[in-house]
């Protein structure tokens, strides 16, 4: 069997061809691509029941939330506060994705690097308890005077520990391609490899520094075996990034899981503009998804 379109085709006989006559047309690599918003901006100042209607309003139906922002989801809540969120979720059509945090474990102070992990895993245990499935943390610097080498290392370790916790929680660890130095991908599949973790995964972040070198395919591919549940993009229609290029690779990898909005603009109607920006990405993915072979 070729495809999972030739499998239902067999399953079902052919009674089946009118049915996925359109269908066909279309690659099924891709076909699990979803997408989802970061409350980075669009959703700052939205509290949690205006943010799932208006995620279900604009049909995004994964979201990752941003820690100290209006929706007041942090490891302050009780258990019965954390019960409610899951509540929420679970009786809506939006999925959500897990907790966005700015965790990093670059410091040469050792007892910095341990408060941000302690941390870390705080929100590790949020996530499980309001039915998320991850926690997105950043390699954010290389300090000064410390060799590049030990530092990524350093950052691995800190993942592979933070994974450890995280699988009996259910949790996938996602780092954000972040900071101007740790952008780099090869420092992200360096870290990656050192973590050598299942469930400690790269979100791609949607960089300039994507684009440097020999490219964004050849960026991708350092990465690609590592990716998480989320990739965060900007506005589709903003700027230069080649999204109709992350739209095939991520086509050609078969990538399952959200590629979630990361606003920086600020639109009259976020709503109306979310749902604009689900379509334009999305239709990225479709015209990817006729290009690619089976």
């Amino acid at each position: 069997m070729s495809t999972r379109r030739h499998f239902l085709h067999t399953v079902l006989g052919t009674s089946a061809a009118t049915v996925f006559a359109a269908a066909d047309k279309l690659s099924y690599k891709g076909e699990n691509i979803q997408f989802g918003l970061v409350t980075y901006m669009w959703g700052a100042d939205w509290d949690l029941p205006t943010l799932i209607n208006h995620c279900e309003t604009a049909k995004v139906l994964g979201v990752e939330l941003r820690i100290e922002h209006a929706h007041k989801v942090d490891v302050s809540l009780t258990q019965e506060q954390r019960k409610e969120v899951r509540g929420r979720f679970a009786d809506s059509q939006v999925k959500l994705l897990g907790m966005g945090t700015n965790f990093e474990f670059h410091s040469p102070d050792v007892a910095v690097l341990k408060k941000n992990i302690a941390g870390a895993k705080e929100y590790i245990k949020l996530s499980h308890d309001i039915g998320g499935t991850g926690v997105k943390v950043k390699p954010n610097a290389l300090p000064k005077d410390v060799p590049t080498e030990k530092t990524l290392a350093q950052i691995g370790k800190a993942l592979a520990e933070l994974g450890d916790y995280a699988l009996g929680f259910g949790q996938q660890i996602r780092l954000e391609v972040h900071g101007k130095e740790t952008s780099d991908l090869s420092h992200n599949r360096t870290i990656m490899e050192t973590a050598a973790r299942d469930n400690v995964r790269v979100c791609w972040n949607s960089n300039p520094e994507d684009l440097v070198g020999e490219g964004i395919e050849a960026n991708f591919a350092k990465v690609q075996d590592f990716l998480g549940q989320t990739v965060h993009i900007r506005e589709v229609n903003e700027g230069d990034y080649p999204y109709n290029k992350l739209a095939k690779l991520l086509v050609e990898a078969d990538y399952e899981g959200f590629v979630c909005l990361e606003a920086r603009t600020k639109p009259e109607d976020r709503v109306k503009a979310l749902a604009e920006q689900r379509q334009l990405f999305m239709q990225l993915v479709t015209q990817a998804r006729q290009a690619v072979k089976d």
